[in-house]
This record gives structure tokens, C-alpha cells and sequence, in this order.
């Protein structure tokens, strides 16, 4: 018998590798197609994914069973760590109006807005309606964000979607959490208590969040070991989400707190600039392979013959959700412009609107109802329904809104400005080089000295294309000006963080320059623009 039950065990690993390996196989032939052939770049990739995933299930081929437990545990914290590790605390702070009441304000008014119209006109009773709306709270904008870095949308409208994005897709799981218990009949709803177990989620969650991410933060200034911080990071996405779940709190706002500390506090004082890249490039590789497997399998597991049998109620959610995603956004956005004093205006309110989609947390959530619920199935068909509509529709069309609405930057240039900065800097370091090294008897000093005149010529070519984009666009200079701020910046923190790792200095100092430096680039700018 035992022999038997170890065989069986071995053979499920087997499937499961072999499944996982298929998947693995048709993800990564998507993008080596998307890469080769120029047409298929017009098409974010994960839109790419989805659409071989909707093929795969036309056929009835399933690559894997999508349990919602694969996403919430094994891929969601990976996705939210590396969007909060890459995202500025100074960006969104100054945007924080905004994303607060589209995250919090946003997310009740979204589920409200689907329920009632669902439940007023399908057959589902308001608590499945609300456990709906819930699930359909929160948004995905991971191919828009993509498309905006791509097509050089402006940053703030980026950094909105994003931090819209992070804080959004816990406020509606929490909200989901707290709405499921209604229609099971355990819990009835009451406006005092819903506000204290929210605040307790959210509470456990941020409280956990800060005390291992400024843990980690503490911890890495007194090594540097750059495979072993990369792995804390990797530890503390996954652990943070565990351990919030485990003691009763929201696992996706103890992730998403961790990043943001880890990113933009705990990488400056305890990682120096090589370990921040190499922590950085492990992430965006991460953050790759998960989405590749998460949107290919949301288009792997479409039924389509329970789909055709709620098109009316699918038909409905759509309408509901595209409505208050514009109420919301139009109504807060302009009530943020007020309290703050914003500029946001209704060309990027629009296309903030249409780019709300909904994607992997929202079937995750769908897939999680109780199954002894009447309404499930009519939960996961609307869901699976909207996602399909926001991914294939809404993601297809909404680079052809950015160009109307003339919200396509000047990202290329941007590129090739930063791409030769860096020659000039390497450039400049070679020839630093070879003006210092001991010069070697056995080599001719004239060969020393040709390859001097080699290095200054490609030099002059560089400051040539650099003048001339300089010429051409002069808002890139600012790019100049950021670099310096954060090298200057950089340099203060990693001297702080060698002071405590020599045991001179018991505690980490606040670096004096990033508030200073940031008035004078203000200060400059304001100056030119005058």
C-alpha cells in the first residue's frame, strides 16, 4: 500500500511538472512570436496571452486546472511586490489624493454600481449581486501600464494607474472578505462593524508590512551580499502575504506595504547601486513570468458554453462597470483636482476611465465564492465575461486613445538620451583609465596613446548626438538634472549605510539632500520655463 501511494504521489508531481512545463512552453513561444513578427508588437503582450489561451479553450485544450488559491498565494504577491518595488514614493505621493479616492471612494462606489443595476434587473439577489461588484472592484491595468512606459505617457498619469492598481486590488479583496459571509447566512451587514473589521484588516496588513519591510531595510544595511538580499526580497513578498492572511489581515496590503518601503527606502539605505539592479532585474523578470502565466491561463479557462447562457447578465455587468469606472473616475477625479489643486484634465481622466481593466485578482475572487452558494456559477460567467471585454476590447483600443487624445510622450527620445549619457559616462571612465594605469613596458606608448585618440573621437560623436537631441528637446535636459539628484542622493545614503556596517554610527540618518536637491530642480525649472 505504501508502495502504491509513493507511485501515485510521483506520478501527480509528474503531471503537474509536465502541465507546468506546457505552460511554460506556449508562454514563452508568444513572446519570441510578439518579438520576431513587427505586428504582433501592436499588441501588448499579455493581450497576446490571452488571446492563444481564448484559442486554446475554442478547442477544448486546458493546460492546468486555475484554482483561485494558485493566484492569490503563489502569483499575486509577486506581481504586487514588484509594482510597489518600482514605483516612486515621491511620484505617488504627489498623487495621492487622487489614487486614495479611487482605491477607497472608488472601490465602495464600483461595487455599489454594479450590484444594485444587476440585482434590479437579472434574477441574482443583492448579496450575490454585491459579491459581484466586489470581485469586478478590482482592476489589472497591468498591459496598459506596459503600454504607457512603452508609448512615453506621461508619469503622472502612469503613476495614478499604478498606485490606483496597488492599493485598489486590496481595498476590494478586504471588501470581498467582509461582503461573503452575507448570503452564507453567518454574518449580517452592519455599517459599524464592517468598518472595524475593515480597518482591522487593513490595519494588521500596513502594521505587519512596515515592521518587516524596515526589518529587512535594517537588516541589509550590515552586509552586502547581493544573491542573499535578493532572496530576502523574495522571502518577504511571499512571507508578508502568509503570515497578514494567517493572523486575520489583508495579505495583498501587507505585500504591497513591504514594496514600498523595500523599494524606495530600504534599497537606498541598505543596498548599494549594484545590488539594487541586480534585486530589480530579478523582479522584472519575475513580475514577466508570472503575468505569462496567469494571462494565458484567464483565456485558458473560458467556458464558452456556460458564457452563451448568461450574455444578459454579462451584457449588464459590462454596461455597470464601464459606468461607474467613468463615474468614478470623472466624479473623484475632479473632486481630487479641487481638494488639491491637480491638473489632471478630461483627456487623461479619459483615458484613466477606459483603461480600467479587470483581469486575474478579479476571477481569483469570482473562483473563490463558496460553491454551496446559488449564484456562483453566474458570478464566475459575469466575471470571466467583463475581464474578457476589458482585456480584448478596452486593452486592444486604448493606445488609439492615447494618440487622439495626444497623451503619446517622447519616450524614444528619452531612451536614446539616457543610452547616451551612459556611453559619454563610460566613455569618459575609459579615458580616466587609461590617463592613470601604470603604463606597461611591455606595450608602446604610442599604442597607448592611439587608443586614447580611438576613445576621444567616439566620444566627440557621442557629445555631437547628445547636443543635438538636447537641441531638439529641450525637456530632456531634466533628465540630467534627475540623475544627478539621485547619484548625489545615492552617495549620502551608502555612506550612512558603510558608517553603521563599521559600527560607527548606531542608527540610520534621513538623507538632508533629497528635500533640498528636489527645490532646486524645482527651483531651476520654473526658472527656464519663465
Amino acid at each position: 500500500m505504501e508502495f502504491e501511494a509513493a507511485t501515485s504521489a510521483d506520478a501527480v508531481i509528474k503531471q503537474n511538472l509536465e502541465q507546468f512545463l506546457v505552460v511554460l512552453t506556449v508562454s514563452l513561444s508568444v513572446a519570441t512570436v510578439s518579438r520576431i513578427f513587427s505586428w504582433f508588437r501592436r499588441i501588448p503582450y499579455t493581450l497576446l496571452l490571452v488571446i492563444v489561451g481564448l484559442g486554446l479553450a475554442f478547442v477544448n485544450v486546458r493546460l492546468v486546472n486555475l484554482s483561485p488559491e494558485l493566484i492569490l498565494e503563489i502569483f499575486l504577491p509577486p506581481l504586487l511586490f514588484e509594482a510597489a518595488w518600482n514605483i516612486r514614493w515621491r511620484d505617488l505621493q504627489e498623487s495621492l489624493v487622487p489614487v486614495g479616492l479611487f482605491a477607497i471612494a472608488g472601490v465602495i462606489i464600483s461595487i455599489l454600481g454594479v450590484a444594485l443595476p444587476v440585482s434590479q434587473f437579472t434574477g441574482l439577489s443583492l448579496p450575490i449581486a454585491l459579491l459581484l461588484g466586489a470581485s469586478l472592484a478590482a482592476t489589472d491595468p497591468v498591459s496598459v501600464v506596459a503600454l504607457f512606459r512603452e508609448l512615453g505617457a506621461g508619469k503622472r498619469l502612469t503613476t495614478v494607474m499604478e498606485g490606483e492598481s496597488l492599493f485598489n486590488d486590496g481595498v476590494a479583496v478586504v471588501a470581498f472578505l467582509l461582503l461573503v459571509g452575507i448570503p452564507l447566512g453567518v454574518e449580517e451587514f452592519s455599517i459599524p462593524v464592517t468598518v472595524a473589521r475593515f480597518g482591522t484588516f487593513v490595519g494588521i496588513g500596513a502594521g505587519l508590512g512596515c515592521l518587516i519591510g524596515y526589518g529587512i531595510s535594517y537588516l541589509t544595511q550590515r552586509f552586502d551580499f547581493p544573491l542573499v538580499e535578493q532572496s530576502l526580497t523574495l522571502v518577504s513578498a511571499y512571507g508578508t502575504y502568509l503570515l497578514v492572511e494567517e493572523l486575520g489581515g489583508s495579505g495583498v496590503i501587507g505585500v504591497v506595504t513591504v514594496g514600498l518601503i523595500l523599494g524606495n527606502f530600504g534599497s537606498r539605505i541598505g543596498m548599494n547601486p549594484r545590488t539594487r539592479l541586480i534585486v530589480s532585474e530579478f523582479w522584472e523578470f519575475l513580475a514577466f513570468f508570472v503575468n505569462s502565466i496567469v494571462f494565458l491561463l484567464i483565456g485558458d479557462q473560458i467556458n464558452f458554453g456556460s458564457l452563451s447562457k448568461n450574455l444578459d447578465l454579462i451584457a449588464i455587468a459590462i454596461l455597470t462597470v464601464v459606468g461607474t469606472r467613468f463615474v468614478v473616475i470623472f466624479g473623484l477625479g475632479y473632486l481630487s483636482n479641487a481638494l488639491k489643486g491637480s491638473t489632471f484634465n478630461w483627456r487623461e481622466f479619459t483615458v484613466l476611465w477606459w483603461g480600467g481593466l479587470r483581469g486575474g485578482v478579479s476571477i481569483a475572487l469570482a473562483l473563490s465564492v463558496p460553491t454551496i452558494l446559488d449564484g456562483r456559477q453566474e458570478i464566475i460567467d459575469a466575471v470571466f465575461g467583463v475581464v474578457l471585454f476589458t482585456l480584448l476590447v478596452q486593452g486592444l483600443t486604448t493606445q488609439v486613445f492615447l494618440k487622439r487624445l495626444d497623451l503619446v510622450g517622447d519616450q524614444p527620445q528619452r531612451q536614446a538620451y539616457s543610452e547616451a549619457i551612459a556611453r559619454r559616462t563610460a566613455l569618459n571612465r575609459v579615458l580616466n583609465f587609461l590617463a592613470e594605469v601604470e603604463q606597461s613596458p611591455d606595450i608602446d606608448p604610442d599604442f597607448y596613446r592611439y587608443q586614447q585618440q580611438l576613445v576621444r573621437g567616439q566620444l566627440r560623436d557621442v557629445e555631437d548626438g547628445i547636443t543635438k537631441l538636447q537641441t531638439q528637446n529641450p525637456q530632456l535636459l531634466a533628465i540630467t538634472m534627475e540623475q544627478l539628484r539621485e547619484e548625489l542622493v545615492d552617495i549620502e545614503a551608502d555612506t550612512y549605510a558603510e558608517y553603521i556596517r563599521a559600527g560607527r554610527l548606531n542608527r540610520n540618518l534621513s538623507p538632508v539632500l533629497q528635500s533640498v536637491l528636489d527645490q532646486a530642480i524645482e527651483k531651476v525649472m520654473t526658472e527656464d520655463e519663465a
